[in-house]
């Protein structure tokens, strides 16, 4: 697989044996978010869907002391730069990543406040620095986290969540953790990342993707619906060459050689 990288100012990509690396790269500003990042990060994750050798996506900051601080508060237009325009480069980012069928996994290198938690919040699983923390501290500033809601509120306690928007007040990595915000902790966050990604890599693609689309579409479904909509995706499943592959391999005992597709 040929290895690509790409600085582009604000936004690093870099694919690495498979998984394709979105870096802030705004060290200097806490790597809060400009409408470049968000609208380059919503057009890479779209089309990575469209490139098989690309397994998983990881979303982090540049150096260690942040992930993501939210919107640039120092730029003239923090929000939008274009009120004529009904979508946000922020909303567009997290329709991207909801439609998204491959893995997204949050490095949470440092603090993940306002705008960051919401692209915490978009990503499938999360592996947090110890040292990191979390946080909506908008009241702070006579706003309220908004776009954001939209994903965390299905990730965490109502309580702790009502808490968080109301107080503005931060959480630890282990509170984090302790409510099922992130997956792991750890001092070193990049031997755990590494430990998540092999789990991911040496597995079906095919049927990542596959189930990824029914995870998502099932989230809003009636018992009934839902039900309907699964029964006819195992059916797929069972017809992809990874399937079959799988099944044979399980037959032999011997280790899958998977095709994608």
């Amino acid at each position: 697989m040929q290895e690509d990288k790409r600085p582009t100012g604000e936004l690093g990509t870099e694919l690495r044996a498979g998984v394709l690396w979105l870096t802030i790269q705004r060290e200097e500003r806490r790597n809060a978010m400009s409408h470049g990042v968000l609208a380059g990060m919503a057009e890479a994750i779209r089309a990575a869907q469209q490139q098989p050798d690309v397994r998983a996506i990881v979303i982090t900051g540049a150096g260690a002391k942040a992930f993501c601080a939210g919107a640039d508060l120092q730029a003239a237009k923090a929000f939008t730069d274009d009120f004529s325009q009904p979508h946000g480069h922020l909303a567009q980012l997290l329709r991207a990543a909801r439609a998204s069928h491959v893995p997204l996994i949050a490095r949470v290198n440092g603090h993940c406040l306002a705008g960051g938690m919401g692209l915490l919040s978009m990503c499938d699983m999360a592996v947090a620095a110890s040292h990191a923390s979390f946080g909506l501290p908008e009241v702070k500033l006579g706003l309220f986290p908004a776009q954001v809601l939209t994903a965390l509120q299905h990730l965490i306690p109502r309580r702790v969540l009502s808490e968080m928007c109301i107080t503005g007040e931060p959480m630890t990595s282990a509170q984090a953790l302790a409510c099922g915000l992130v997956n792991y902790v750890d001092d070193d966050v990049d031997a755990k990342l590494q430990w998540l990604l092999n789990r991911i890599l040496d597995k079906s693609p095919a049927a990542i993707r596959r189930g990824i689309y029914t995870m998502k579409a099932v989230q809003t479904m009636a018992f009934e619906e839902s039900m309907a909509f699964t029964e006819s995706q195992i059916a797929l499943l069972t017809l992809t060459e990874d399937a079959q592959e799988g099944q044979k391999a399980f037959q032999e005992k011997r280790k899958p050689v998977w095709s994608g597709r």
